[in-house]
């Protein structure tokens, strides 16, 4: 037998220093499978095409599905049937369904998911605009009969919601807390909104339920309490803060969260607004004098060590 032909299931190495040395191939460290339930639905995906240990993985494994977050760059892609699919991973075991802006969805492949997932703590569908408020109350109700799990909603976006719709699903939602969690009340800072959706599920900011009708002009939407320690002290001895509202009824802060009026508003780059504290605090364009927000700074037209240029001023 020739030398290259002694050891068949071996492979080379590759930019090994002998060329005629082969060593077995083996499996991945396991160190990679324990990260597999930390990553994102992309990267998951990505992973079960490296190897076939890990695609066996990714394909057997419940611990990965646990948690389904479908966030940008899939969400225009999901529809009801590739829902189904993922959802089916988890083996009815599934514990936060978090479909962000996944506009495909349908109020029927919604409720096959919760029906077969009857341990959901959190779901969480902002931005779905293919569901009804009728099909989000269906599924929050199914969920309630199967268990009291569910202790989280969002479902800012999704149209024609009325209050009606709405004292529904407090009233499940709230069966499903205990005392202690009914009795704490949840401050919503504007700010807090562009936390990225993957962080936004372990972090303290997520409310009951993420709509709430306007005190000022009445509409069913996300509601805002002020960061400005005057506002909260106002809201904490129940005299009503006058800064409460939705986005369109109080301007804010894009940096603090903080309301601002006419006489302390500053321009960013960006089509947010500024206070006059943040605005002093961020670094400015070289030549307009405008800085950009933390959410945007990744906007930067062209820095260095001198400063930067914003990508408007660039274009003109």
């Amino acid at each position: 037998m020739s030398e290259n032909n002694k050891f068949p299931n071996q492979v080379a190495v590759c930019g090994s220093s002998s060329p005629g040395v082969r060593i077995a191939a083996g499996p991945p460290h396991e160190a990679l499978f324990l990260v597999l339930s930390y990553l994102p639905l992309f990267e998951l995906l990505s992973m079960g095409a490296v190897c076939v240990s890990l695609r066996d993985a990714v394909a057997h494994d419940v611990l990965p599905w646990l948690h389904l977050v479908v966030d940008r760059p899939l969400s225009s892609r999901l529809n009801d049937y590739i829902l189904g699919r993922i959802a089916r991973k988890a083996d009815g075991r599934l514990r936060t369904l978090a479909l962000i802006n996944c506009f495909k969805i349908s109020d029927s492949a919604l409720h096959e998911v919760v029906e077969n997932n009857p341990l959901l703590t959190k779901l969480y569908v902002p931005g779905c605009t293919s569901l009804t408020p009728e099909g989000v109350i269906r599924a929050v109700e199914t969920l309630s009969q199967h268990s009291h799990n569910l202790n989280s909603l969002m479902i800012g976006g999704i149209y024609n919601i009325e209050n009606e719709h709405l004292e529904v699903l407090k009233y499940h939602l709230l069966k499903n807390r205990s005392q202690q969690q009914q009795q704490q009340q949840q401050r919503r800072l504007y700010h807090h909104e562009h936390i990225e959706a993957s962080k936004l599920l372990r972090n303290k900011y997520v409310a009951m339920i993420d709509v709430e009708m306007c005190p000022k002009c009445q509409e069913i939407g996300r509601v805002y309490d002020c960061s400005r320690e005057r506002c909260k002290i106002k809201q904490e001895q129940k005299s009503g803060a006058e800064c409460r509202g939705c986005s369109g009824c109080v301007p804010r802060c894009e940096e603090c969260g903080g309301c601002v009026d006419g006489d302390e508003t500053e321009e960013a780059v960006c089509a947010g607004i500024l206070c006059t504290s943040c605005w002093l605090q961020l670094p400015k364009c070289n030549h307009c004098n405008r800085p950009y927000c933390t959410r945007h700074c990744q906007n930067v037209g062209s820095s260095s060590a001198a400063g930067f240029v914003c990508e408007v001023c660039i274009e003109t």
